[in-house]
């Protein structure tokens, strides 16, 4: 593997943050180009702030090594940042629908995107056993000290699920995952392999209003998360052998003030 050479990577990739900050939108992409000619991994995120700018072509999904190194980095102060300073609730909206719907409680419960912990926490009382999986080893670090889990893993959501053998689960959560996910075949899929007949599939993603969706299933939004079409999360569903039981419109976060529309739905693994 090629070294990186960590000082011209670090000039490029600041040059290319203020170029953008500027509004000269042309040399940042070009900026950025460089960016991934240098870390063809994409620690930054450059392929998803190509993206956001509206330039190139949308990528499947946020990087691996920029999601690793975005939430190892914040690890620390997630739980402040996110629950604090943003309004992020979504793990306690899961609780609620849940037992809106009167579902559980649940023997194997699978947390993808675990992350700290908010999720398990919040359902600790619900499930009988539960896996947490994080791409991040300083998140799952946290997830352990706080002892909510039988079982915890550091992989991508995608390969944990292709590779598991923890499974059936009857409860599958995914709150704060499809944000750095762009299409959805693949993780419906691989969770519907991992469910057993009945079981809940329950999840948070980010939207964009139609006008700026334009017609397209999923883009990369101006924070530089994907943001999907209702209409795309529920056909791909459907798809994979999911009845959608509910799709409810939620506010996921605040970002700079304003708040970050999204959906959270509840789907059922059918026979």
């Amino acid at each position: 593997m090629k070294k990186i050479d960590e000082d011209a990577l670090a000039e490029a990739y600041n040059r290319a943050l203020a170029l953008e900050k500027a509004g000269e939108i042309d040399a940042a992409v070009k900026a950025y180009e460089e960016v991934l000619a240098l870390d063809p991994e994409d620690h930054g995120g450059a392929a998803v702030r190509i993206a956001a700018m509206g330039r190139g072509e949308t990528p499947d999904k946020a990087p691996d090594a920029y999601v690793e190194t975005l939430f190892d980095q914040h690890a620390q102060v997630f739980e402040d940042v996110l629950v604090e300073q943003l309004g992020y609730s979504v793990p306690v909206m899961v609780r609620q629908r849940l037992q809106a719907l009167g579902l559980g409680p649940f023997e194997k419960m699978l947390d993808l995107g675990c992350g700290t912990g908010l999720t398990g926490g919040a359902l600790r009382d619900m499930a009988a056993d539960i896996t947490g999986v994080d791409l991040s080893e300083n998140m799952v670090e946290i997830a352990h000290e706080k002892e909510l889990y039988e079982t915890l893993y550091v992989a991508e959501a995608v390969d944990y699920l292709e590779d598991n053998d923890d499974g059936p689960f009857d409860l599958v959560t995914a709150t704060d995952v499809l944000p750095y996910m762009g299409g959805l075949e693949a993780l419906f899929f691989a969770a519907a392999e991992a469910m057993q007949p009945g079981g809940i599939f329950i999840f948070s993603s980010e939207t964009l209003p139609d006008r700026v969706l334009a017609g397209r299933r999923f883009m990369v939004g101006p924070h530089q998360r994907f943001a999907h079409a209702e209409s795309y999360v529920r056909e791909r569903l459907e798809a994979t052998g999911f009845a959608v039981l509910e799709v409810s419109e939620i506010t996921v976060r605040m970002e700079q003030g304003e708040p970050t529309p999204g959906h959270l739905v509840v789907a059922r693994l059918q026979g």
